[in-house]
């Protein structure tokens, strides 16, 4: 219900306050969302590629155009399904619907509740769709396949909600893989919330590995993994599918052992400085217990600054380029923790509190996918200077922008706020969305 109660200013008696403005909007800057998405083809996509298990023989709200709500609002911060209510003749989001009204609260519980495993397949056909669009406008020349584990936080009873020793936390353990580079969510896999870190890794990935070898042979693929992704069988995994990896090993005896040569370089060194940092690399051959044969292992041994005790890092690789580059490159790994935490704050991955796993994974993909449209419109569409910003920088300065809706026997005219301190971003990321290039099919 929509309050209409009008208030006055305790500061000014004369400022008066209500709810009854009419036919306006706060989020006019989702016009760009949908040329974008209209240039991608996403709203076509969509109705062939995505059905749910419905048997009814008409639904005014039909799947694909509720997807679509779904992504505009979580893109444009509504993460609560009732908000759908408040927006049903929102004029913005009607017109980038090309509807009269939104879907309801309870048509969206519904249309969720219809998901299975046949529509988180779908999303994965759909998510490799896009991925081959996004590689027509620019193809990039490697990948870097970041691979994580984080916990969602789940209250209740949802079907394999767990408690995870790990974060000391009940919820689900999905697995992700960005690509380090873009940001670009690759994949995410809803798991319960007790399995490791690895569980299941190999399965997971063995699917993009087949994407990437047979559609882009040319990009390199690079893999970084910590240490809860030590596993021979994905270094197996990765050696057999021509995939550079570097992977943290957990600190033992034997590994320290190995680099005693460098304890003896960095008492050298510091023997005359017992407070700067220091910092020396090294390599060696290692075969552990299930390994079938050595593999190269990289470490670095550093002094920090005001401290006497040595820190130990290693490395398994099958590459060859120097261990201070190897650890170099694999310290960029932590931009992955900055990925995750707009994907769980920005987009709310965390929407999983349906009583079933799999409309909980469903639920995932869609957050997923909104995130992945976001972080494309944000690298090919978005003026230079605001590339970089976060989704929550870019829904104050460009999406939530006031608008009012003037009808015409021919138009609908937006006419937006005439202060809005972002109109040059604005036109110019409309510009940049016309200039693109993609390749439909």
């Amino acid at each position: 219900m929509s309050i209409v109660n009008t208030l006055a200013l305790k500061s000014n008696r004369q400022i008066k306050i209500n709810f009854d403005g009419g036919d306006l909007s706060s989020d006019a800057g989702l016009l760009l969302i949908k040329e974008f998405v209209s240039k991608l083809g996403i709203d076509k996509l969509f109705e062939h590629a995505f059905k749910t298990n419905d048997s009814a023989a008409f639904r005014y709200h039909i799947d694909k155009d509720n997807l679509l709500q779904m992504i505009y609002l979580i893109i444009a911060g509504y993460f609560e399904d009732d908000a759908s209510d408040e927006l049903t003749n929102d004029p913005v989001f009607k017109a980038v619907l090309e509807k009269d009204a939104l879907a309801s609260q309870p048509t969206v519980s519904r249309f969720f509740n219809r998901m299975d495993e046949d529509t988180l397949n779908q999303f994965l056909t759909i998510g490799r769709i896009l991925r081959k669009r996004i590689y027509s406008i620019q193809m990039p020349e490697a990948i870097i396949l970041d691979l994580d584990s984080t916990l969602l936080d789940a209250y209740g009873k949802q079907e394999g909600r767990a408690f995870n020793f790990h974060y000391q936390s009940n919820g689900y353990h999905p697995l992700v893989c960005y690509d380090g580079i873009t940001g670009d969510l690759i994949k995410i896999q809803l798991r319960d919330g007790n399995k490791y870190s690895c569980t299941g890794v190999v399965d997971f990935l063995q699917p993009i590995l087949d994407e990437y070898l047979r559609d882009y042979p040319a990009i390199h693929l690079l893999l970084r993994g910590d240490s809860g992704f030590a596993t021979p069988e994905l270094y197996k995994q990765c050696e057999e599918n021509g995939t550079s990896y570097v992977i943290r090993l957990k600190e033992n005896a034997v590994l320290r052992e190995k680099v005693s040569y460098l304890v003896d370089e960095l008492d050298e060194i510091t023997k005359e400085n017992k407070v700067d940092y220091t910092v020396v690399y090294g390599e060696f051959m290692y075969q552990a217990g299930p390994w079938p044969y050595e593999r190269r292992v990289v470490c670095k041994l550093e002094k920090p600054e005001n401290q006497i005790v040595y820190l130990y890092t290693f490395l398994v690789t099958n590459m060859d380029s120097s261990p201070e580059y190897l650890l170099k490159f694999y310290s960029k790994r932590g931009l992955m923790e900055n990925f995750i935490k707009e994907s769980k704050n920005g987009f709310d991955f965390a929407s999983v509190s349906s009583h079933t796993r799999i409309v909980n994974a469903n639920r995932l993909q869609v957050h997923a996918l909104a995130y992945n449209v976001f972080n494309w419109f944000r690298r090919l569409a978005l003026s230079a200077n605001m590339r970089k910003q976060r989704i929550d920088t870019v829904r104050l300065k460009l999406l939530k922008i006031a608008a009012k809706v003037i009808h015409s026997a021919r138009y609908t005219t937006f006419k937006l706020c005439s202060s809005c301190p972002y109109k040059n971003e604005f036109y110019e990321t409309f510009s940049n969305i016309g200039k693109l290039n993609v390749q439909l099919e």
